[in-house]
């Protein structure tokens, strides 16, 4: 499984998701020293099948009106540190992973993870 972590996520995530034998990308590395829109970072995720992780709402917005990005996991744990936000995906990661065998969308916080196929 391949991922693109938005720009308001930690670095810290890609890095994390690498050690644990995960292709990360961020999203601030897909421009120059520029902002990169939402649209961009969709056409990135389905051309390389990357899973967006994002806490934008506009990601699930844009999937139950135009199916894209090509897989998300939206994160609404609110404001945590980097540290809950690290344990939180630790703790669930492989979960998720799986759940995008018939998933597209996966919704998740502190309590719960939401499935929208």
């Amino acid at each position: 499984m391949k991922f693109l972590v938005d720009e308001q996520l930690p670095w810290a995530l890609v890095k994390w998701l690498a050690s644990q034998g995960y292709d990360g990308i961020h999203a601030t590395s897909l421009g120059k020293n520029i902002r990169i829109t939402d649209r961009e970072i969709c056409k990135e995720s389905i051309q390389q099948q990357r899973a967006v992780i994002s806490k934008d709402i506009d990601f699930l917005n844009s999937f139950l009106i135009k199916k894209e990005p090509w897989k998300l996991i939206y994160l609404t744990t609110g404001n945590i540190s980097n540290r809950e936000l690290l344990s939180l995906l630790q703790s669930n990661l492989f979960q998720l992973v799986g759940l995008f065998d018939k998933a597209n969308v996966v919704e998740m916080n502190q309590h719960n993870i939401l499935v929208r196929l």
